[in-house]
């Protein structure tokens, strides 16, 4: 592996091997009249389909309904997820979906629905104390014991790309801190992708979905080689994040090169429905890659921006709920800790650059985090996205308390290319309180 990439050379004591966990996915206009026949290929009969409260009203839902139904199934409509899940409407999902005793799951919404979608499966399948399966340290890290019922995904938005994951993710309300499941059984059978769910989305939407691609991409591509992270004591133990992978990086580079050309437009020109679908193309592949490599600090930091929110609103979302939106939340992070990560593999920082459009001619290897952490400012000012940290409602007090809730994503932060200590993650904050 060393003479094709040098990045991956191996290390001692260092992982050998890495896996491909391929996804089924299927991708086109008119999509989802399909899934009543892909729920008979799976041998439903009593199907439990999962929604928000808002998507419930729209189309995708009315469209994914018939189709089971014309297909001869019987599907209960769960349509209570909440957006940016917690601890207690994980809870309620799987309770519903307990008493239903369903044989056969299909989310209809973004990675809100689709997660707890996979949390519902996984308890009412093997029922277990909720912190059992949650990630270690705040939970027990259970690994799930075997195969879950069948579950088919059909985002309606894009981004989280939780079709294509094994990770489901909640916000623990009282620790004030985000968490969760990461395991490939959680991953969905199918997800199928209808870029017709996007036309209606609002730009504010658009946008955080687009950088929460983008970031992704990058952090999988820059991640620490699976090379560098120590073998498992048995195959069975390998971390679904394996670290940056060949395999990955081929889906990673190609996901930040579409988005890139095209988030500006399907933000700001809302009559440019055309620049919508290449940005769910793009979801499904950053999907790919960072469902083999993982990502790092921006994500990482990411769980604390959410778990400590004070009273960020943003149009577009739901108007009574206080939440920072996941990709806003990942995305005020990311120039900070890719200027932070350059150093680490400055080729890489480059590569990612390049693919965004910025101009890396004659850029000296210590400047690479730099230029990239610039090209994603001129994008995210050009989109409209808060200026930092600080434009979600934090300040300097608040640092140390988000260091201390972003440390505990020791998943995360290991998974980046260059470690860090506590000193160094407030640091990160400080340099993401405000770009421009």
């Amino acid at each position: 592996m060393y003479f094709m990439y040098p990045y991956f050379g191996f290390t001692e004591g260092g992982d050998t091997t890495f896996v491909v966990e391929g996804s089924t996915m299927k991708f086109g206009y008119g999509a989802l009249t399909e899934v009543g026949e892909e729920a008979l290929g799976f041998g439903m009969k009593r199907v439990a389909v999962f929604t928000d409260p808002v998507v419930a009203r729209l189309s995708p839902v009315a469209t994914v309904l018939q189709s089971l139904r014309a297909a001869g199934l019987d599907p209960a409509l769960y349509d209570e997820v909440v957006v940016e899940p917690t601890d207690a409407s994980f809870q309620a999902a799987a309770r519903f979906a307990v008493e239903g005793r369903f044989d056969g799951f299909v989310s209809v919404g973004g990675g809100s629905v689709m997660d707890t979608c996979k949390a519902a499966n996984l308890y009412s399948t093997y029922p277990d104390d909720f912190m059992a399966y949650i990630n270690a340290p705040l939970g027990g890290g259970k690994l799930v014991p075997g195969p879950l019922k069948p579950h088919i995904a059909c985002p309606t938005t894009f981004g989280t790309a939780s079709e294509s994951t094994g990770l489901a993710i909640c916000d623990f309300v009282k620790l004030e801190v985000k968490a969760g499941i990461s395991s490939k059984r959680l991953k969905p059978s199918i997800g199928i992708l209808d870029p017709t769910n996007l036309y209606t989305l609002h730009p504010n939407v658009v946008a955080a979905n687009g950088f929460d691609v983008l970031s992704h991409a990058i952090e999988s591509f820059t991640a620490r080689p699976f090379t560098k992270r120590p073998k498992p004591a048995r195959p069975g133990l390998r971390p679904l994040s394996q670290g940056a992978n060949p395999y990955g990086d081929i889906a990673c580079i190609e996901g930040i090169r579409i988005a890139g050309r095209y988030i500006v437009a399907a933000v700001t020109n809302l009559s440019d429905k055309a620049a919508r679908e290449p940005l769910m193309f793009a979801s499904m592949l950053a999907g790919v890659g960072f469902g083999n490599s993982g990502c790092h600090l921006p994500h990482g930091m990411s769980y604390a921006i959410s778990g400590l929110v004070k009273d960020f609103r943003m149009e577009g979302y739901p108007p009574n709920q206080v939440m920072v939106p996941h990709g806003f939340s990942v995305i005020v992070n990311s120039p900070a800790a890719f200027r932070f990560t350059g150093p680490a593999c400055p080729d890489r920082h480059l590569r990612a650059a390049a693919a965004l459009g910025a101009d890396v001619r004659d850029v000296p290897p210590e400047e690479a985090g730099k230029v990239l952490a610039e090209r994603l400012v001129q994008m995210m000012k050009a989109c409209g996205v808060p200026n930092g940290i600080s434009g979600v409602g934090y300040g300097p007090d608040d640092i140390p308390a988000l260091t201390d809730r972003a440390f505990q994503q020791k998943r995360l932060i290991d998974n980046g290319p260059r470690s860090l200590d506590g000193a160094q993650l407030a640091d990160l904050f400080r340099d993401a309180l405000r770009y421009w």
